[in-house]
């Protein structure tokens, strides 16, 4: 694939104190575009200076939601080099997210490409500070200007950076999560496996109810039977119940988080039992009563590792190792950005030099 670049002419000041970069304020000097035309494919691939994108108010994606993302990041090691962390996996989750929202998919090797430019350009926008990253939101929408409703005949593929600050400036604190009972993020057959918006504008009102109730995140049940656990707040979920961990069976309605398969793939090669199948709310309150269940933990891109320190459901309470982060949860956090900062040998191959 031929990318264009054009390089700004005035570009923005970068934040001298890393340390309060927070997440997604700031935006880099570039971002990467590229058209869909149908009976032409994907075209004019290219970095240009970051702008607005200008739309029409009848633009489908503004009215049916015709729209996919991603959400990676780009690290600075020691050495000064900037790498990936398995883009390839995003670009397949991308593909099966826009097979689901009839949006043509992107070749992975073009995906990977184009985020490795638009990197590359903005290489001086990857911070430096231990913990922190350039995040990077590919996305891709409907364009066409039409209000019937159909899967739209032209599209658009975007890619932004925004310099993040650590998610632990003060290191790893675990949260306190509640079960929702009423409000559901997602249903098998529907798009939950999905990375797009509609799943997210979903789950608003559930976790703005957790959070006057005193919890940070939302421990989501099945939309069907409402018993089983599928995620976290936007993140994939395991326990480790008794020598065993167990995360909810892929099952349609859950996202297939990237981190999430680079923690079974860590646990099963350290010789840890795992189990993907469904877990109820109540076989876990009665796991944590019997003593059994021994720690809990979210696993996503911003977090990676998200420990729970208390769940609460229909009254109850269950503590969960002291209220402090596990062996085998703080063991996960210290391999997977150990391999993403280069300071633990890539034995699985996962990271990729932008150069």
């Amino acid at each position: 694939m031929e990318i264009k670049i054009t390089k700004t002419t005035t570009p923005k000041e970068k934040p001298v104190d890393e340390s309060k970069l927070g997440f997604g304020q700031v935006m880099s000097d570039h971002m990467f575009l590229m058209n869909y035309t149908e009976g032409r494919g994907w075209h004019d691939a290219r970095v240009t200076p970051y702008a607005p994108l200008p739309m029409d108010p009848s633009c489908m994606v503004l009215h049916y939601a015709q729209e996919v993302f991603e959400g990676m990041k780009a690290y600075r090691w020691a050495d000064g080099s900037v790498h990936l962390f398995r883009p390839e996996e995003n670009a397949k989750r991308l593909q099966d997210s826009s097979d689901r929202l009839c949006i043509p998919q992107i070749p992975v090797d073009d995906f990977v490409q184009a985020v490795k430019t638009l990197v590359a350009v903005d290489k001086d926008w990857v911070p430096h500070q231990e913990g922190t990253s350039l995040y990077v939101r590919p996305f891709c929408f409907a364009t066409d200007n039409h209000l019937g409703v159909h899967a739209s005949k032209t599209y658009l593929f975007c890619i932004i950076g925004s310099p993040s600050g650590s998610y632990y400036p003060n290191g790893i604190d675990p949260v306190n999560i509640y079960v929702e009972s009423r409000d559901v993020r997602a249903v098998r057959g529907g798009t939950g496996f999905t990375k797009c918006g509609g799943n997210y504008a979903a789950s608003l009102r559930a976790g703005e109810a957790a959070a006057t109730a005193g919890y940070a995140q939302v421990l989501w049940l099945d939309g069907v039977e409402r018993k089983y656990i599928e995620e976290v707040g936007a993140m994939n979920v395991m326990f480790k119940v008794d020598g065993k961990v167990i995360t909810p069976a892929l099952n349609g309605s859950i996202l297939p988080g990237i981190t999430r398969k680079s923690c079974l793939e860590l646990v099963r090669s350290w010789g840890v039992p795992v189990e993907e199948r469904k877990i109820t709310a109540e076989e876990l309150f009665v796991a944590a009563d019997e003593g059994k269940l021994e720690e809990a933990w979210g696993t996503g891109t911003a977090a990676v590792i998200s420990p729970i320190g208390e769940m609460g459901w229909e009254g109850k309470k269950a503590a969960i190792n002291g209220g402090e982060i596990g062996q085998l949860s703080q063991k996960l956090y210290n391999t997977l950005t150990g391999i993403q900062w280069g300071k633990v040998e890539d034995v699985h191959h996962w990271v990729t030099n932008i150069d």
